[in-house]
């Protein structure tokens, strides 16, 4: 369905019954993403894939205010507002992990439990956002300039998606088929408004989070890993997870572990998350 929000139709998927769980995809995904989790989450779970702005089925406004993190993360309010949902479950993996932390944050009230998978509260120096945005400026403007197609030849390949290079080819196919789907302004504006650079940074802010939180990260992803370890630091209560012989993306390169992980954790068997 698309739910409509500030003049942007937001492509909404539902499943199943139960208490909602709101799942935000990556840059360049979609909520196909998920689809591999359905079968068992939606058993349990009212299941809320969204297609952030300017991917997938979403709209991509030529507007880059609507990119911005903090407006994004009042659309999804406002779509569970329109769902009537008080509260939910919010699961976030790399970029969409930035905006469930972000929504947490604006939103508390309406959060029971938050899983970010490799995400990061922003970058603490504005030195640092500057040369950022300077970068995804850069980046968002190839995109247009020279096309999906080689964007995503480029992006599959970068170190931090190194560790998928080991994944079966008939997945790698599916992963690059659905990149290549993506509107290049949407992508262009999803930097320049949602990028790292862009975000507030939310460190001074992590010790605001009440709702039980668990970190997801892989063991190859060593930056993630660090920034964990640090948002643990800042908030005892976080919970943190380290998953063997995966990389950035586990829900892809450790699927049916990622999947039980998150089952497990939101029906309150949190004893193995904490370390």
């Amino acid at each position: 369905m698309d739910i409509v929000v500030d003049d942007v139709a937001y492509h909404v998927e539902i499943y199943g019954q139960g208490d909602p769980l709101v799942v935000l995809h990556g840059f360049t995904g979609d909520s196909s993403t998920w689809y591999s989790f359905i079968p068992v989450w939606k058993k349990t779970y009212q299941l809320i894939l969204i297609d952030i702005i300017g991917h997938g089925k979403t709209d991509s406004s030529i507007d880059v205010c609507k990119y911005n993190i903090l407006t994004v993360a009042n659309h999804i309010k406002k779509i569970l507002v329109q769902l009537k949902v008080n509260a939910a479950h919010i699961l976030g993996y790399s970029m969409g992990g930035r905006l469930a932390l972000t929504f947490a944050i604006r939103y508390p009230d309406f959060v029971r439990k938050l899983i970010l998978e490799s995400a990061s509260p922003g970058l603490k120096t504005e030195q640092e956002r500057k040369e950022r945005r300077i970068q995804d400026k850069k980046l968002g403007k190839s995109i247009v300039e020279e096309g999906v197609e080689k964007f995503v030849a480029k992006w599959e390949n970068i170190p931090l998606f190194r560790s998928q290079q080991n994944l079966p080819t008939s997945i790698k196919d599916n992963i690059r088929k659905q990149r290549l789907q993506n509107n290049p302004l949407g992508l262009k504006l999803s930097l320049l408004g949602m990028g790292t650079g862009q975000q507030p940074s939310w460190w001074d802010n992590l010790h605001m989070l009440t709702k039980e939180t668990l970190l997801i990260t892989g063991e190859l992803d060593t930056k993630f890993c660090l920034i964990a370890e640090q948002m643990k630091e800042y908030n005892h209560q976080i919970q943190w997870l380290k998953i063997k012989e995966a990389g950035h993306a586990i829900h892809v390169e450790k699927s049916e572990i990622f999947g039980t992980i998150v089952k497990e954790f939101l029906s309150n068997q949190t004893n193995r998350f904490d370390r």
